[in-house]
């Protein structure tokens, strides 16, 4: 965890990514700015395949992508700020596995083709960040 800014885990943190690793669902509240992205972000490192991240949260997407590229960490989003053409190679290599998370909008996963391309990719685990802005 050093040299990524993380000096130690905060209260649960421990015990909720140690669930995550051993293959259980989890359900996780906490206020917004508590490290709740640690317990999809380590995971997503340490386990084989992709975490699927839904956050309806366009900016929150893209900063984390960008900040978990800047450490090593291959991350993409798929979302409504991508054009078609954009948004096709990121879908190729998420089903070949070249992301350790992907980052999708409600909507995006809402689609069927979605739904269908996921089923052919290497999934670890679904996240939903920011459940609260979430309406259905």
């Amino acid at each position: 965890m050093r040299g990524c800014g993380i000096d130690g885990f905060r209260p649960l943190q421990a015990r909720i990514i140690r669930s995550l690793l051993e293959g259980h669902d989890v359900a996780v509240v906490m206020p917004t700015g508590d490290g709740n992205s640690l317990y999809y972000q380590l995971p997503a490192v340490i386990m084989s395949g992709t975490v699927v991240v839904i956050s309806p949260l366009i900016s929150l997407m893209q900063d984390q992508a960008a900040q978990l590229d800047q450490l090593g960490i291959p991350a993409a989003i798929l979302n409504s700020s991508l054009t078609a053409a954009e948004q096709a190679p990121v879908v190729h290599r998420a089903i070949w596995g070249a992301y350790r998370v992907l980052y999708l909008s409600p909507e995006r996963l809402a689609r069927q083709d979605t739904v269908d391309w996921l089923a052919k990719a290497p999934v670890a685990f679904f996240a939903i960040d920011k459940a609260h802005c979430i309406s259905e």
